[in-house]
């Protein structure tokens, strides 16, 4: 029975009550209400029907599966039985770790076991079958080697799947019930694992220590998104799952302004999804088991690339990065998606900050596409090749989200790029990536940058555009050799 979503069935005793309130009934007749209630709400069948997904929030729940009780998981994500990524993919991946290396700072992978792992025991018996757990393990504990073996430090998280609470820890699951995140008991899980490979990073010798403790806070309500989504297609409701919430302080201190004790600096940063928000108190949990400031600067939807890039843009990180860098993300990301690195690789350069500008223009966009920057217009014609060049773009109204723009070639070829920052991102109009280079692109010559401007009846954007050299990073030069680029 689902003790949250009951279907009143008999109002009889509370209709006899009424009767003797109005001096219907004799006194002796009356009795207290009763009812009966039966299990009201399984998964309709649109929800079953990938096709009924149309929005583009609704096709990251395809399809929702109903487990026990309250608990609803989704097929694509929480029930994968592969964890992989592309050969480009893979090339990427080493890449910013090297360049990451280069800067001096250790990137540490918490890369989350998905919810059919952990929580599988929810599942009714016929789709527990169906899942091929054993093969999802063994798969998610060779991507986790894989990221090992390009240098990443991995956290091991295999140990908290196929979850069997102590009847003492019923309600501490790792997962909501009908929602993506972990719970705060599952962040505080997940943090013990990855403090104890984060003390094995050399740097961290070299980190302030400091103390802190746990204590909880309060009670939090989450109104999961799969329960959001079966409402949508189903047209029904589920109750608010309420969950202990916890806040972490240094050891006999009350908290305060002093964010980084008596280092005066991060040491020790954590970048990531909406897992590392506040309500999970996993930056919590992370300093209370490392014994260190960790500064948080995850935020929710930024998915997997908005707080590394808001970051690494930051003026905190271009003047004194962290020594350790935590990078929070799940499985349903995909890990070869070109214009995230890009970006990441330019802005560990800091774009053309700084740097010579090979290119440069400064103009107002007017709604429609705006031509800034041609090659060889004011003289010889420049060698920008793609390999070795990256573009940095900055708005005057830092609100700015979106950029569109097209590169042309030499050769008449020609890249559209579009890239749109958060809505919850904190921007500051800047967009830096590099030129492409995968597979045949590093030997393109740029010719013009074309930008889109703004709305029709919107006033013009004003805008400063330069093409720059970018360093190549020891280890990313070593890799590129050897791929052949």
């Amino acid at each position: 029975m689902h003790p949250q979503m009951i279907k009143l069935l008999s109002l009889s005793g509370l209709a006899a009550a009424m009767l003797a309130a109005s001096g219907i009934a004799r006194a002796g007749d009356v009795q207290a209400p009763s009812f009966s209630a039966e299990p009201c709400c399984n998964l309709c069948p649109e929800a079953h029907d990938a096709s009924r997904y149309t929005t583009r929030y609704q096709q990251n729940f395809t399809t929702l599966v109903q487990a026990e009780g309250d608990w609803l998981f989704r097929t694509r994500e929480d029930l994968r039985t592969e964890f992989d990524t592309t050969p480009e993919g893979y090339r990427r991946l080493q890449q910013l770790h090297d360049a990451f290396k280069a800067k001096g700072v250790e990137l540490v992978v918490v890369y989350q076991p998905t919810r059919g792992l952990v929580n599988r025991n929810k599942l009714a018996p016929a789709d527990k079958a169906a899942f091929n757990y054993d093969k999802a393990l063994k798969n998610y504990q060779t991507m986790l080697a894989r990221f090992s073996k390009m240098g990443y430090w991995v956290p091991d998280l295999s140990p908290l799947t196929n979850e069997q609470l102590p009847l003492a820890e019923q309600g501490h699951d790792f997962y909501f019930r009908g929602d993506q995140h972990w719970t705060p008991y599952g962040a505080e899980r997940a943090a013990k694992i990855v403090a104890e490979k984060v003390k094995q990073v050399p740097a961290f010798a070299e980190v302030t220590k400091r103390e802190f403790e746990t204590h909880k806070s309060g009670r939090m309500g989450k109104t999961g998104t799969l329960h959001t989504v079966a409402g949508q297609l189903c047209g029904t409701s589920y109750a608010i799952q309420y969950m202990d919430q916890f806040v972490t302080e240094p050891k006999g201190e009350s908290g305060g302004d002093d964010l980084f004790g008596d280092a005066g600096n991060p040491q020790i940063t954590l970048v990531g999804t909406s897992h590392s928000g506040k309500n999970y108190n996993f930056a919590g949990f992370l300093e209370q088991y490392i014994g260190a400031d960790v500064l948080n600067v995850a935020f929710p939807g930024g998915g997997l690339e908005g707080s590394m890039l808001q970051y690494l843009g930051s003026e905190d990180f271009q003047k004194k990065p962290p020594k350790i860098l935590i990078w929070e993300f799940s499985p349903l990301y995909r890990l070869d998606q070109e214009t995230i690195y890009r970006q990441m690789m330019a802005l560990l350069d800091n774009g053309c900050e700084g740097k010579p500008a090979q290119l440069s223009a400064s103009t107002s966009l007017k709604p429609g596409s705006n031509e800034v920057m041609v090659n060889g217009k004011t003289g010889d014609i420049k060698n920008l090749d793609n390999g070795s060049h990256q573009i940095d773009i900055q708005f005057e109204d830092k609100s700015v989200k979106t950029l569109q723009a097209t590169l042309w070639y030499m050769n008449g070829r020609h890249e559209n790029v579009k890239i749109e920052k958060p809505t919850t991102a904190e921007t500051d109009g800047r967009f830096a990536f590099e030129l492409r280079d995968d597979e045949d692109w590093a030997a393109q010559n740029l010719l013009a940058v074309e930008v889109q401007g703004p709305e029709a009846g919107t006033a013009p954007q004003k805008v400063e555009a330069k093409v720059c050299k970018r360093n190549v990073f020891p280890g990313v030069a070593r890799h590129n050799a050897q791929a052949g680029l």
